[in-house]
């Protein structure tokens, strides 16, 4: 269904009421709820599809919710259907919407709309809009980082947390145009208004395989020190897979795209990465999820 051009902001943004039983049902994370989960399609304000995936019956009424970036493919948002129905079993709102890097803006607007598109569904589907995260695998990790390091970016309440996944952050970022390691050095050099609210005050989640040969270890490494060195809280996981793996999928040669993960690895990888969305979201404790054995790649 796309939305009428005269159809008013919000109503365009509503789910389509027909639930697709055909979601696939993901992961359950080792101590967190099970809930089970539902899938509805939705469209945002400019027509891109978004897969919205709530938890089932016996859910809090009201919970956080999450908005989670697709790579640099195009409407790829299927390749997160795994992992984002992982922890919609646990209780977190997850809103997955395709975006187009090959758009003329390099896919900003698209990644806007669906952030705007995400709080509003928080605000108005029984989520809780002051408990929301922002995440991205490979290109949508530093789209989310830019949306934090550069707040003019969009409107809206504070995150309350961002996750970066496999990426690297030495790259403009395609919601900013902006570097992020750039971004962090800026800061330093400028001091902050004592009237501004800092944005170092939301947590940065980052996980990276360390398998992965796409994109090494080293680029969360290097973010993850410059952010410390500016005093911001972050939160750092390694995940004993690969890139593919650490959203649990695995990539296929043949179709040249990643599909469900069969490997035990990406699925201990895509779990470990499920824990650390609940945690930023605040239904994990601190030292829950995080005893997941490392498997050979």
């Amino acid at each position: 269904m796309t939305p009428d051009a005269g159809t008013p902001r919000g109503e365009a943004r509503t789910p389509d009421p027909g639930v697709r039983q055909d979601a696939a049902e993901g992961q359950h994370v080792p101590g967190a709820p099970d809930f089970g989960v539902r899938r509805t399609l939705a469209r945002t304000a400019g027509g891109k599809a978004v897969d919205v995936y709530r938890p089932g019956p016996g859910a809090p009424d009201r919970g956080p919710t999450a908005l989670l970036w697709h790579g640099i493919a195009p409407d790829e948002r299927d390749i997160l259907g795994p992992l984002a129905a992982t922890v919609a079993r646990a209780g977190l709102r997850v809103c997955v919407p395709d975006w187009r890097s090959d758009a003329p803006d390099g896919g900003r607007s698209q990644l806007l709309d669906s952030l705007a598109f995400a709080r509003d569904f928080a605000a108005g589907h029984g989520g809780d809009a002051e408990r929301f995260v922002l995440a991205g695998w490979s290109a949508g990790a530093p789209a989310a980082m830019g949306v934090v390091l550069r707040p003019g970016t969009a409107d809206g309440p504070r995150l309350a947390a961002v996750v970066g996944i496999g990426s690297r952050y030495d790259r403009p970022a395609r919601t900013t145009g902006t570097v992020p390691l750039e971004d962090i050095a800026a800061m330093e050099a400028s001091p902050v208004p004592e009237s501004a609210v800092p944005v170092s005050s939301v947590p940065v989640w980052l996980v990276h395989g360390t398998h992965d040969t796409v994109m090494g270890s080293e680029h969360t490494d290097a973010f993850a020190a410059a952010l410390e060195a500016r005093g911001w809280p972050v939160h750092r996981e390694d995940a004993a897979t690969d890139h593919a793996g650490v959203i649990m999928t695995e990539h296929d040669p043949a179709r040249d795209r990643c599909v469900p993960a069969r490997a035990g690895h990406a699925i201990r990888g895509g779990l470990l990465t499920a824990s650390v969305l609940l945690r930023a979201a605040g239904l994990l404790g601190q030292a829950e999820g995080q005893g997941f054995e490392p498997g050979p790649v």
